[in-house]
């Protein structure tokens, strides 16, 4: 219980910092939170595998670009910035060959970096341009993983029964049922009534339910990756509580299935 007040205090100091910090300063924030972020995920494979340190650093600058870019400017949410691609694969391709030893640096490595890099640089950029665009957005986004998790939380506690997945034994069915239902209704209620939208209730009622299903798979698919390196959790820069993706984890994958649905709303 306590570490889960601690996760729903930290995401809540996120989500009033989008409306009381400028937008440099809430860019920076999120850089800060991004950047631990990628730091979680190349850590918990460092038993297995340590990329050389000078393009660990190099990957830790792109990432600030990625997240950085276009925040405050013009808005199309759905281009990406080739120059920042183009640098992040030369940067982890090419010493490939000059180090040409995969005890050191392998293939499998390369593309684990390229993937960490673009998972949280372009997540968290997206944060920062729906804020930019409309602070109603990024609450919503918030909402929807709040609410989705809270309710998950209570109902699973309090009358879940039956284990949902083996990736995540506490979870359960009940528990997963009850976060998508107030997941759903309550971030609806928010969008239709803050945010101007061609669609009808229902079709809001249907994009909120599939982001708060996704949410919920966000958690899931971070309990696998920590499972597949034998980790409880991604570090514990939080006291008691893990790392920052413990905490992040379901906001980060709404994010991702809300720009998909963004054109439609």
């Amino acid at each position: 219980m306590r570490n889960y007040l601690i996760s729903l205090f930290l995401v809540l100091l996120l989500f009033l910092a989008t409306f009381y910090l400028d937008d440099l300063a809430f860019a920076i924030l999120t850089s800060l939170i991004g950047l631990l972020g990628l730091r979680e995920l190349l850590n918990i494979r460092h038993k297995e595998r340590k990329p050389p340190v000078e393009i660990e650093l190099l990957s830790y600058l792109i990432v600030v670009f990625f997240i950085m870019n276009n925040f405050n400017g013009f808005y199309d949410f759905h281009l990406v910035d080739y120059r920042l691609l183009a640098a992040l694969l030369l940067i982890e391709f090419v010493p490939l060959v000059f180090i040409n030893d995969k005890r050191k640096y392998s293939l499998i490595d390369a593309l684990y970096l390229i993937g960490c890099t673009l998972f949280i640089g372009i997540t968290f950029n997206l944060i920062l341009q729906f804020r930019s665009y409309n602070v109603n957005y990024v609450t919503y986004i918030f909402m929807i993983a709040l609410v989705t998790d809270i309710f998950s939380f209570i109902t699973g506690r309090y009358i879940g029964c039956h284990r949902l997945i083996s990736i995540s034994p506490k979870k359960t069915v009940e528990g997963a049922v009850g976060g998508l239902v107030f997941g759903t209704l309550l971030p609806t209620l928010f969008y239709i009534s803050t945010i101007e939208t061609r669609l009808p209730i229902y079709g809001v009622l249907i994009i909120t339910m599939l982001l708060s299903f996704l949410g919920q798979v966000g958690d899931l698919v971070f309990s696998f990756i920590k499972r597949e390196f034998n980790k409880k959790d991604f570090s514990n820069i939080i006291i008691g509580n893990g790392g920052v993706l413990d905490v992040f984890d379901s906001i980060i994958f709404v994010t991702l299935g809300f720009l998909l649905f963004l054109s439609v709303l």
